[in-house]
């Protein structure tokens, strides 16, 4: 108990330390008011966006654009100079993997290396950016932040067959180099701002992202934290602030009050999840349509016999099932249609759509399984379990659903009326325990703007108001946050290291007018990221050498200042994809509907969800096995093995930056897992097809795919070492005639390819370089 009171007390006067300490760093120099729509406060990042004037250096030949010039000033002040240019070979492969997510093909590699043109590099990053590949690696980027995934979460996990295509509206999105403004705008206000227009609705799916448990018997609570979800990621996600520490009561370091959190929750005090708006047909429809009549003539007797049981009691049953939710949801589930306000539409929105016939079900089960003679109904009984049996020769028709793909959008509306239920304050952040009531309001310290709300026929316009004063150029936050976000990206650590916290407690920018600069040009420039992208691409300090340099390593331990390009180790999906294009085997196919790549044999799938149907259900087609890892499905309970050794981004919230760690299983990953080791077979089989038979050919084939580089003499010789000594320890093992050999895959029939044993030692050797810490790693 004393130990518990000494740190109480600590903590508290650590707070009140804290409180003191801000207010003194926030209060006005004078008693007068700030300019309409200015901040209050003096924190930096919520100042307003000014161009700041491009510093002088004495390095001129090195800036190449107004990026470098802002890097080099604090270097020169330093007494350091930045690292010369990386080799072409090295760059190509730095930016492919940047931009594309996957490494260059050699033929790539050898185009920009023996590109003279003045222009070589302009023509690479325009190349890399026009290319469909660019929309997937910013899409997975943005779905991490989206907290991205086309299960539910929870017990049941269930599917969301419609997400795909929020999945692919981000990715066309940054292919068409949608203004960043208007991509914000959709996601938050499709409905509102661009009514009739299939993908503004399906943008909304950014808020429809939340992590669901359908079977919650609290339907109130559940409205409370789908709203908690959307507002905590958008101020996370967007205004890089952590409003969600306000919930509960005033930020402990933010000038952010539990009524500016409720304000801007109420902003989406009206919205619902609406998962079957029907979808403009196309080819996926049209497929999806064919397959589930498949089911539909296939059960429709079982159905049949199936409705029959339950209208039997079905009045009953719904009762039942209405009466097992909690208090505040049963009164509004019991009232009558016409009295309903705006959080019983909600109510019973929901109801309606977590409400299916083996929710009915239950009545029968509870009347037939109940030892209690008062509940059991020996007729029911009988009927339960008929119902049983139909159930399980049902479940034998699962394989003709389809398994990923639907025809209808999952979105969210305001369920076509205007007014919104109440918002209030709650104590302690308790639902049940409402204090006063609030309006939409945005932050006060941020700004002292007042939303303009113009309530629409068919929903409340209040995300509209909201989506205008996030993406105004006058919001100090929204550009500042995302081309923080960008610059994280490349140079693994952003100009602000905590990317999600531009608040009082995240770190200071340790380049301010940078991210001015960067921040003022991208809203200038009509908000494109393409362009924001271009320019740091371009930029010399992007261009410079990764090597050590022991000057750098005395006086910017931490590379704070960017002398030297920082090393990246590469994010589970681009590990997965380029160990594929290596293997000649990545398709190419952008979009559609999630697919399943094998899993390990040693997980068990069969279990399933309360429907019965498995959790993870391989895709027949082995093209769709070896898509891209952004179309992998996103299942929260199962995250894919190879993509979960490598830190995958988390779907239950939105991930603001991947994690690096360094796991013995990863290795054993790379190593163990026969899918892996089946592209080392294909990679063989490639390089003996690319390379013929001689090999040292062979061997620096081998190199120029994985690091677009040749082996030095060292190298060459230790992997024919390597390829001697496995060959003899093959052939031991195979004298007895009870070793399989494992040859290489997919070798032409005009490339011999000789001595068996020789070329399971050059599987091997494969295997091995594939592994290397070079390969998951860009420099």
């Amino acid at each position: 108990m004393k130990i518990k009171l000494y740190c109480a007390v600590v903590w508290g006067l650590a707070l009140a330390l804290s409180d003191a300490a801000q207010a003194a760093d926030e209060k006005p120099a004078t008693e007068a008011a700030a300019p309409a729509g200015q901040s209050k406060s003096k924190l930096w990042s919520y100042q307003p966006v000014k161009a700041p004037a491009v510093p002088e250096v004495q390095q001129k030949d090195w800036v190449r654009t107004s990026i470098d010039a802002f890097v080099l000033a604090p270097l020169e002040a330093k007494g350091i100079k930045p690292s010369q240019d990386t080799d072409r070979a090295s760059f190509i492969r730095r930016v492919t993997l940047d931009v594309w997510g996957v490494i260059p093909a050699p033929e790539e590699v050898d185009t920009f290396v023996n590109d003279k043109s003045a222009d070589a590099y302009e023509k690479l990053v325009d190349r890399l950016l026009a290319s469909p590949k660019y929309g997937e690696r910013q899409g997975r980027k943005w779905l991490d932040l989206a907290r991205y995934a086309d299960s539910t979460g929870f017990q049941n996990d269930n599917d969301r067959l419609n997400m795909w295509r929020y999945r692919d509206y981000v990715i066309s999105s940054f292919n068409q180099d949608k203004p960043y403004s208007k991509f914000i705008q959709e996601q938050l206000a499709g409905d509102e701002l661009w009514p009739g227009d299939e993908q503004a609705l399906v943008a909304t799916g950014f808020m429809a992202q939340f992590p669901d448990n359908s079977n919650s018997r609290d339907l109130v609570q559940r409205k409370y934290q789908i709203t908690t979800d959307i507002t905590d990621t958008v101020g996370k996600v967007v205004l890089g602030q952590t409003v969600e520490c306000a919930r509960c009561h005033n930020h402990k370091f933010d000038k952010i009050s539990q009524k500016d959190y409720f304000s801007l929750q109420s902003f989406f005090a009206n919205v619902a999840p609406v998962d079957n708006i029907p979808a403009k047909k196309g080819e996926v429809e049209k497929a999806y349509e064919q397959q589930y009549a498949k089911w539909e003539e296939a059960t429709k007797d079982i159905r049949a016999k199936k409705k029959a049981i339950i209208d039997t009691h079905r009045e009953e049953a719904l009762k039942y099932h209405k009466e097992r939710y909690l208090t505040d949801s049963r009164e509004a589930i019991f009232k009558p249609k016409e009295q309903w306000n705006a959080r019983d539409r909600w109510v019973n929105h929901r109801l309606a759509n977590v409400t299916d016939e083996a929710s009915l079900e239950s009545y029968f089960r509870e009347k037939g399984e109940s030892t209690d003679a008062k509940t059991r109904d020996p007729k029911i009984a009988e009927q339960w379990a008929e119902l049983e049996k139909l159930d399980k020769e049902l479940k034998k028709f699962n394989d003709l659903k389809p398994t990923t793909s639907s025809n209808t959008i999952s979105a969210m509306t305001e369920l076509g009326h205007p007014d919104a239920p109440p918002s209030y304050v709650f104590a302690v952040g308790d639902h049940e325990k409402p204090l006063e009531e609030v309006q939409p309001a945005f932050p006060e310290a941020i700004t002292d703007e007042k939303p303009d709300i113009k309530p629409l026929p068919f929903s409340s316009g209040r995300r509209s108001a909201l989506a205008k004063w996030i993406t105004s150029p006058t919001n100090p936050l929204t550009a500042r946050v995302y081309t923080n976000r960008i610059w994280d990206q490349y140079f693994g650590k952003g100009i602000v290291t905590t990317v999600s916290d531009f608040g009082k407690a995240g770190q200071k920018p340790t380049h301010p007018e940078l991210l001015d600069y960067l921040a003022h040009k991208f809203v200038n420039d009509g908000w494109s990221v393409k362009k924001l992208h271009r320019e740091i691409l371009l930029s010399s300090v992007y261009r410079q050498s990764s090597d050590y340099r022991e000057d750098v390593a005395q006086a910017d331990g931490e590379n704070q200042l960017l002398a030297v390009f920082p090393r990246q180790r590469l994010e589970a999906e681009q590990v997965r994809d380029s160990l594929l294009a290596a293997a000649g085997k990545l398709e190419e196919k952008v979009g559609g509907p999630s697919v399943y790549p094998p899993l390990p044999k040693a997980i068990n799938t069969a279990s399933g969800n309360f429907q019965g149907d498995p959790a993870w259900k391989t895709s027949k087609d082995v093209h769709d096995q070896n898509r891209r890892s952004l179309y992998i499905f996103t299942r929260r309970s199962i995250p894919y093995p190879i993509l979960d050794s490598f830190n995958m981004a988390s779907p239950q919230e939105a991930h603001s930056k991947r994690e690096v760690t360094t796991t013995p299983l990863q290795a054993l990953t790379l190593y163990n897992s026969e899918l892996i080791f089946d592209w080392s077979k294909s990679l063989a089989g490639r390089v003996i097809n690319e390379a013929g038979e001689d090999e040292e050919d062979r061997i620096s084939r081998l190199y120029q795919i994985l690091f677009a580089r040749q082996p030095n003499d060292g190298e060459k010789e230790s992997l024919q070492a390597f390829l001697n000594e496995q060959e003899a320890i093959i052939r031991a093992k195979a004298a007895d005639g009870k070793f399989e050999v494992n040859v290489p895959a997919g070798v032409s029939k005009d490339k011999p390819l000789g001595d068996p044993v020789r070329a399971a030692a050059f599987v091997d050797l494969v295997h091995v370089v594939a592994n290397s810490n070079e390969f998951i790693y860009r420099f």
